[in-house]
């Protein structure tokens, strides 16, 4: 092999382990990424979860407030009370048949 044949082979081969160096650490950069995201979207569903009996908290202390007559939820309360009297109303007429 002549003397310029074998430098391009060094050469050529420094350059192919970079790129397999690089590629290593982007695999392993990439692996890092996926676990933060996977850790990011299970902190976000647990926040979530947390929002909704928080809302379902505030809902029951509406209601609570209502039924005591307080402030402007009284005439929610009533309603909502109404609205599940009805619904007990269809359940039984489904059990009476």
């Amino acid at each position: 092999m002549s003397g310029q044949g074998y430098e391009d082979l060094i050469i050529l081969n420094r350059k192919l382990d970079e790129l397999l160096n690089r590629y290593a650490d982007l695999r392993t950069e990439a692996e890092e990424l996926r676990k933060g995201n996977e850790a990011l979207n299970n902190m976000l569903q647990s926040r979530n979860e947390r929002i909704k009996e928080l809302e379902t908290k505030y809902d029951r202390v509406k209601l609570t407030g209502a039924l005591l007559g307080e402030g402007e939820n009284a005439a929610e309360a009533k309603r909502k009370i109404t609205e599940l009297v009805r619904e007990i109303d269809r359940c039984v007429a489904l059990l009476n048949r």
